[in-house]
């Protein structure tokens, strides 16, 4: 079956996120997600999910283990199991993105109270 913002599960996170199930099993899970400028996620870490984090169009930064990285449409960041990480948007418009974990996230994020760059 083909799938689309049209047609995926969609829900809210943070507010003001947008995301839309593209994939959605224990084994793996693939999301689009979209994030206004300005927002940010909460840090956290996933005790077994590896994730890959691509950019479909804006500007995404990504916190990982303390250092900042800035990714342009095109690029992505793999996050390994237990690495503490946070999406942010820093840019001056929205940012989308593909969330692609393996396993599923669900019942898998561990969240932290402070990030080392605030």
């Amino acid at each position: 079956m083909k799938i689309s913002r049209a047609n995926a599960e969609h829900y809210l996170w943070g507010g003001d996120c947008d995301g839309w199930h593209l994939v959605k099993s224990l084994g793996l899970s693939v999301i689009h997600e979209r994030m206004p400028a300005g927002r940010a996620e909460q840090r956290h870490y996933h005790e077994q999910s590896r994730q890959c984090f691509f950019v479909l169009s804006g500007e995404l930064t990504m916190e990982l283990n303390g250092e900042r990285v800035t990714l342009a449409p095109g690029e992505a960041i793999e996050i390994p199991p237990q690495a503490p990480h946070q999406a942010r948007n820093d840019g001056a418009g929205a940012v989308e993105f593909l969330v692609i974990s393996q396993p599923t996230t669900r019942g898998d994020r561990v969240d932290l109270t402070a990030s080392p760059s605030a």
